[in-house]
């Protein structure tokens, strides 16, 4: 995740499969090729903080976190309530569904309004805009645990929770990995829109948060609403997310042996919408369900099978049958 929008789509990152069976939609099999033709690390991927910091998102970071230290002060039901209902609607719906299983993997395809709805709600997840969102994780997959990993934990724990967002990235670097990873998202008008008004779209949502809770209530549910709504639910998303790129890197157990170290943890599985069976999703990216055994429940992709029954969503990606790596 970064805040970056003008050079943000110049970014992208490549989401290749390690396994051959990881790849069985043939429309996907050409961005995906594209990616594969060259697995060694990128040549000209300088020190990771000669550029400086990248002072836009260590503030918004920041600046999310202070909000948040506010929440017993503005504590309301209403508030708590508020809080949950946006982490299914901006995490659940918005990042897992939106971002990474519709955008980056295209585990499904769904309709241009619902997608453009989908990639509303991922970018007032706070993690970033679509673009370069999708692109960091592409590269991620790209080069997981290897030189060239945005966000390996072979670099530190917590440099692969969130150290890895604050170093400035150089533009050439920057430019080459968008152009490389985001050309299918850099296509469609309204991702370049979300690049650019990022910041807007969540200043108009705590604005409407506040003044909906000072009208309807008053100016201290107001400020509960914005707290929550806003502040509280964006820190929670933000860990979760993180907690997929750092802990199911260093714990949890494996069905499938990847070139990686991704590993399914449970507790992260369970909190992150079915994200954290992410061993699963490292030998299958592209597939829409990432739990395979019974126990593994993924939220995300009971969501995508409703939307496919009530026609919202089509050729879901699911395991081919005879497929020898399916459990």
């Amino acid at each position: 995740m970064s805040i970056t929008t003008e050079r943000g789509t110049k970014q992208r990152d490549s989401a290749a499969p390690h396994l051959a069976a990881a790849n069985p939609v043939a429309s996907i099999a050409a961005t995906e090729k594209a990616s594969a033709d060259s697995r060694s690390p990128p040549a000209d991927q300088p020190g990771r903080w000669s550029n400086g910091l990248e002072w836009p998102t260590v503030i918004w970071i920041g600046l999310v976190h202070v909000g948040a230290l506010a929440a017993p002060w503005c504590f309301t039901f209403k508030g708590l309530g508020l809080a949950i209902v946006l982490v299914w609607m901006t995490g659940a719906l918005g990042v897992c569904m939106g971002y990474h299983r519709l955008l980056t993997h295209r585990s499904y395809q769904t309709f241009p309004l619902v997608r453009r709805l989908l990639a509303l709600l991922g970018t007032l997840a706070g993690e970033g805009p679509p673009i370069t969102w999708t692109a960091v994780h592409r590269k991620h997959h790209h080069y997981s645990d290897k030189p060239g990993d945005p966000h390996s934990p072979h670099d530190g724990a917590w440099w692969s929770h969130m150290l890895w967002l604050f170093p400035r990235p150089h533009d050439v670097a920057w430019r080459r990995m968008i152009d490389r990873y985001g050309k299918d998202l850099l296509k469609d008008p309204f991702m370049r829109l979300l690049d650019k008004t990022f910041l807007a779209w969540h200043l108009a949502l705590g604005l409407a948060l506040f003044c909906t809770g000072w009208l309807i209530w008053d100016a201290t549910t107001g400020v509960s609403l914005l707290v929550y709504g806003s502040f509280v639910r964006m820190v929670y998303v933000l860990h979760l997310t993180w907690l997929v790129n750092s802990a199911s890197h260093i714990w949890g157990y494996r069905n499938y042996e990847t070139p990686d170290d991704s590993r399914n943890l449970w507790w992260v599985g369970l909190l992150a919408f079915g994200e954290g069976w992410h061993n699963n999703h490292h030998a299958f990216p592209t597939r829409a369900r990432h739990g395979r055994r019974w126990w593994e429940f993924d939220l995300t992709y009971l969501t995508i099978c409703a939307m496919q029954r009530i026609g919202l969503a089509w050729n879901v990606v699911r395991g081919r049958k005879g497929d020898t790596a399916e459990l």
